[in-house]
């Protein structure tokens, strides 16, 4: 691949000169040929870049205060209020026509100044005077025809071309600008010693647009170019080349043609013309740019720089037009290293694919690029080759190409990127009589590898292998090059990478990123796995042991993968955490929880679980343990609080309530048949009888007692749970002999628990004698509760006192009672 020759013209490059000052000054036309093939893509590009470096590095940012961006913004003057501070200022493509002293004298620190684009007429440039730190000023593409000369001594980048001056504007004043690096100009015409003011200025790139340049027939202009190391000549896009100059040169490195169109009648004109250029014994790169030729002049221009010292030609955006017939050439000894070709357009419809192809086929070079032309095919050499790198990226190129080709024996390199390749198993067939290949890049391809019992075959030295951006699947594992040391798989169908695979001890990168892989790998078949790019990929549960198993990572990017934050990720976090954060690329920030809901967003490092939770036999004893001790607890409490009598007492009433059910529907009209059902102690009986009993009864009051209600046959619980759901009042007479009898403590659970069951206030106790809260057992809690929360009655021991007492009691019975049995209906 060609060396490009480039000045810096522009802002953008102007200002990545400024930020790369550790860059050696001067021409840095650089050679990347080298048989160390690291990374994983080699792109073998070869530049020519001419770079301007200038002492200090200014950081320029569109967000800075200190730039300020005015372009594109119909501008007829320049702005008043500028912040005085400010270091950038772009007014470009606007229509200025005028700049003045006030307009920037008080921008002392400005240091970049662009106006291209605009309808600059004249300039003073003493109008700079007061910008003592002004480096970068471009004033291309205006209307300029004539300047008035100051030396601003601190500019570095001048740009005057592409105006309307009639011959270079120079002065003598430019011979002061020390530190220009670049000078752009444009003339209509040139004579010899215009450029004598500055010859004495090592500059490192000129660009001479010559768009409007004009002499008449059969007259000769000359211009001595003495000190520079890149010059670009721009010439008119729409004109035949008739440029008739003698253009000399003494230190040019790189050489730049742009608008040249060319018909057999003329091609001997370009030919004279670079027969002076070509001249000097340090041009190295010549780069022909928006080109327009028949096929024979492109051939004769191949042929007479074949001879010259010329090392790299690069050729962009060229179309063919006329014919393309068969042309005699002689590849005689030659300079030439490197040729690159970059997007051809062909007029020619009808034409030998052969008389193309072998032209470019026998070439005595070591490096040919072609690349984004619409060629289908290419010849194999006839002879041995000297082609150590070919480069045919973005063609239309198939399977077939180079199929048995013997003749390619010293190549080293191989690009075939965005071609029309689809069978895996045929590129190892081209390769393996290339004994000398030791990188091959076939990605963006439609590849595919079937694994139907055939065994690849590979040329033996390949070391770089690119299959990125193909439709390969799991079997490519099984038709690889044994000698790999990086391997590129990106972007391909790959779900797992199989155990049984072709072992690549030699393997120290692999790229496997943007497949469907679930699982990292282990390194048992890459035991000198050193990098492995896997991100993006579906990996969930990344295993713990990988480290372990890969021990001479030095880089791993698993980053962007859906990962699970379980307990099983625990181990896999504290492995990373274990090895140096250089190691894993993209940690922390790229590895997020993506499962479950709770945890989506989470990075890994922030994801903590309970040791207790993902410890399977840990979490079974503490369930135990803790079962055990609630077993314990519960037992403790039931004893305490006399569970089982209240669950007896549940069942017992729960299947009155269900006998009550079942029993026919006239049986059950017996609703209230009394005013009060009254629990009492045995030892209380006689204040019942003689006291409670006469002075209820005495106002109609019906008693239900259980030695005259209770029905034979039927056990106590159901008579007691009938008499109290019989009854509208429950009465319940409260003294220390109530509290140690369990019948009457039945009773009073009953009736609480029908007072929830019915929703009414039926309760009604009496506090025959003081009841001391020490003296009620702990299992009769629900007493406790009644006395705490209930208005209780208390019976008075003074005489006086009794009839308030009997006059609260017979309030709490308005009611009338409707007593039907079996055969008849009584009312009360």
């Amino acid at each position: 691949m060609a060396r490009r020759c480039e000045g810096v013209t522009d802002l953008d490059a102007y200002q990545d000169a400024l930020k790369n000052s550790d860059s050696p000054s001067g021409d840095s036309c650089f050679n990347i040929m080298t048989k160390d093939k690291e990374p994983i893509v080699r792109s073998f590009h070869f530049v020519c870049m001419i770079t301007l470096i200038f002492g200090t590095i200014i950081q320029f940012s569109a967000e800075s205060e200190f730039a300020v961006n005015e372009s594109n913004k119909g501008l007829t003057h320049v702005p008043k209020g500028l912040p005085p501070k400010t270091i950038v200022l772009d007014m470009s493509q606007n229509y200025i026509s005028e700049l003045h002293l006030s307009d920037i004298s008080f921008l002392s620190g400005l240091r970049v100044l662009k106006l291209s684009h605009n309808r600059l007429q004249y300039l003073d440039i003493s109008i700079f005077k007061f910008n003592q730190d002004l480096e970068y000023l471009d004033l291309s593409h205006n209307q300029l025809q004539k300047i008035s000369c100051h030396a601003v001594t601190s500019l570095k980048h001048l740009d005057l071309s592409f105006n309307d001056f009639d011959a270079l504007p120079i002065c003598e004043e430019f011979g002061n600008l020390t530190q220009l690096n670049f000078l752009g100009l444009s003339a209509k015409h040139l004579q010899q010693l215009d450029l004598l003011p500055v010859a004495h200025l090592h500059l490192s790139g000129i660009l001479l647009e010559l768009e409007g340049y004009y002499v008449k027939e059969h007259e000769t202009e000359s211009l001595q170019i003495l000190n520079t190391k890149s010059l670009h000549l721009v010439f008119h896009p729409n004109n035949f080349f008739s440029v008739q100059a003698n253009i000399s040169v003494n230190n040019v490195g790189c050489l730049q043609l742009s608008n040249i169109r060319l018909k057999d009648e003329n091609c001997h004109i370009l030919i004279t013309f670079l027969s002076e250029l070509t001249r000097g014994p340090n041009l190295v790169n010549i780069t022909l740019n928006h080109v327009e030729t028949t096929w024979k002049c492109l051939v004769r221009v191949f042929q007479f720089l074949w001879p010259k010292p010329v090392e790299y030609l690069s050729i962009y955006n060229a179309t063919i037009v006329e014919k393309i017939d068969k042309e005699d050439f002689t590849y005689s000894e030659t300079s030439l290293k490197a040729l690159k070709i970059e997007h051809i357009t062909n007029k020619v419809f009808l034409f030998s694919q052969t008389v193309l192809y072998t032209v470019l086929s026998e070439m005595n070079i070591m490096m040919l690029t072609i690349s984004d032309t619409p060629f289908i095919h290419m010849l194999c050499p006839q002879a041995p080759s000297t082609f150590k790198f070919l480069n045919f990226t973005q063609n239309v190129l198939t399977d077939s190409i180079f199929q048995e080709c013997s003749t390619l024996v010293r190549l080293e390199t191989l690009i075939l990127q965005k071609n029309e390749l689809k069978d895996l198993f045929k590129v190892g067939l081209m390769t393996k009589d290339m004994p000398s290949l030791e990188m091959l890049d076939v990605s963006w391809n439609s590849l595919e590898y079937d694994g139907r019992n055939r065994n690849c075959t590979w040329a033996e030295r390949i070391e770089v292998l690119n299959l990125s951006s193909n439709i390969l699947t799991d079997s490519v594992f099984r038709c690889l090059p044994p000698r790999l040391r990086v391997l590129d798989l990106h972007s391909n169908r790959i779900t797992s990478i199989p155990e049984n695979v072709i072992r690549l001890e030699a393997l120290q990168e692999l790229n496997v990123a943007s497949n469907s892989l679930a699982h990292l790998p282990g390194c048992d078949s890459f035991s000198s796995l050193s990098v492995l790019i896997i991100d993006y990929n579906s990996i969930s549960n990344p295993s713990a042991h990988f480290f372990q198993s890969c021990q001479k990572i030095r880089s791993i990017n698993a980053g962007n993968n859906p990962f699970q934050c379980t307990c099983e990720l625990r181990e896999f976090i504290r492995s990373i955490g274990q090895v140096s954060s250089e190691v894993v690329e993209g940690w922390p920030d790229s590895y997020k929880c993506d499962y479950p809901e709770s945890y989506k967003g989470t990075l890994l490092k922030d994801f903590h679980v309970s040791p207790l939770s993902c410890n399977t036999a840990l979490l079974i004893v503490t369930i135990g343990v803790t079962g055990l001790v609630l077993a314990v607890a519960v037992t403790v409490l039931c004893v305490y609080f006399d569970l089982p009598w209240y669950l007896r007492m549940v069942c017992q009433w729960t299947q009155t309530r269900h006998r009550a059910r079942n029993t026919p529907l006239h049986k059950l009209q017996r609703t209230l048949q009394f005013h009060a059902f009254i629990s009492y102690s045995e030892h209380d009986s006689a204040w019942v009888k003689n006291e409670l009993l006469p002075n209820l009864e005495k106002e109609d009051i019906r008693i239900c007692l259980h030695e005259r209600n209770f029905v034979p046959g039927k056990s106590i619980v159901e008579n007691i749970i009938n008499c109290i759901e019989k009854s509208y009042k429950s009465i319940f007479v409260l003294s220390p002999n109530f509290v140690q009898s369990e019948w009457c403590h039945y009773e009073l659970y009953f009736a609480h628990h029908n007072l929830f069951h019915e929703g009414s206030n039926n309760l009604i106790l009496i506090l025959l004698d003081p009841i001391p809260q020490n003296s009620i057992p702990s299992k009769y809690h629900k007493l406790k509760a009644l006395m705490a929360q209930r208005t209780y009655l208390e019976w008075p021991k003074e005489k006086s006192k009794h009839g308030l007492f009997w006059a609260n009691i017979r309030a709490a019975f308005n009611v009338k009672l409707t007593l039907t049995t079996e055969n008849n209906d009584v009312k009360t």
